[in-house]
């Protein structure tokens, strides 16, 4: 085993050629064969990954698997340099290289990691509800994969967490919608929208909007049981909200003129409060 100095030392050694690979933000850092010890290099990585050069760790952490792998060094390094890719915002990168661990050790006591963090790669990249959520549909995919696989770990924990804001984001992609089918009239469509809320999506913070809103939809199409029907279940579960006191109002009139509805800012992106630990070391 080297001593901590003698790791400092082949640190330094090898500091200079490797400071000009890392050019290119968002690509890999594409290092040239140079065969080194598979511990120096490991530690040179995860030395380059404290000092915050994301990056360039990740490019040494794949070159420990290149030179090295069928080492165990190769098997940590692996899941090391997905991380160092997550940290450098390299999500595509941080996915591939997590969905490759779990291929070549998909019984590994950190796969539960690796799973977490090819959910938080996509959960990163979730975008504002004026976009397309096929990211956001992903993140929750691999969010609810991580949790039916391993549920009692401190990932699924988290990820619960998570469910529960990427749902309530898709929620208002559906709203989002809905409000500008509204706005133009095409009520049925509107409809359509707001139904997939109540349905899918009823323990979102949307849902007493979504009720008012199918209230004021079906009043406009003419189906006014529907809409009693609308605004009986949002005052059965949310009495004393405006969206209620909206909701009785419309229905109290019987059908007046539904008035185009206010606009809503939308939401943004879920808020992102936790970051990841370093990958449990693997003996």
């Amino acid at each position: 085993m080297l001593s901590t100095r003698s790791l400092a030392l082949a640190a330094v050694a090898i500091a200079l050629p490797l400071a000009g690979c890392a050019s290119g933000a968002g690509k890999r850092a594409d290092l040239p064969y140079v065969a080194r010890d598979v511990g120096t290099l490991y530690t040179t990585a995860k030395d380059r990954l404290d000092r915050g050069q994301y990056k360039l760790a990740a490019a040494l952490f794949d070159e420990v698997e290149r030179q090295h792998p069928y080492s165990v060094w190769a098997r940590r390094a692996q899941l090391m340099g997905a991380f160092s890719y997550y940290l450098d915002k390299n999500y595509t990168q941080s996915i591939q290289s997590a969905q490759r661990f779990l291929a070549v050790h998909p019984g590994n006591r950190d796969a539960p990691y690796a799973y977490y963090l090819i959910a938080l790669s996509y959960y990163e990249q979730i975008s504002d509800v004026t976009r397309d959520q096929k990211i956001t549909q992903q993140a929750l995919d691999s969010l609810g994969e991580l949790n039916r696989r391993y549920p009692n770990t401190r990932y699924a924990a988290d990820a619960r967490l998570k469910i529960d804001l990427v749902r309530d984001h898709l929620a208002g992609k559906e709203m989002e919608v809905g409000r500008y089918y509204q706005v133009r009239g095409q009520w049925l469509a509107a409809v359509i929208r707001f139904r997939t809320v109540v349905d899918q999506y009823q323990t979102t913070t949307h849902t007493p909007e979504a009720l008012m809103r199918l209230t004021e939809s079906y009043l406009a199409l003419g189906v006014k049981d529907e809409a009693k029907k609308a605004a009986a279940v949002l005052g059965a579960n949310y009495p004393g909200t405006e969206w209620y006191q909206r909701a009785y109002e419309l229905v109290e009139k019987h059908g007046a003129p539904v008035p185009v509805p206010a606009l809503v800012a939308p939401a943004g992106p879920p808020a992102r409060d936790e970051t990841p630990s370093p990958a449990p070391a693997t003996n």
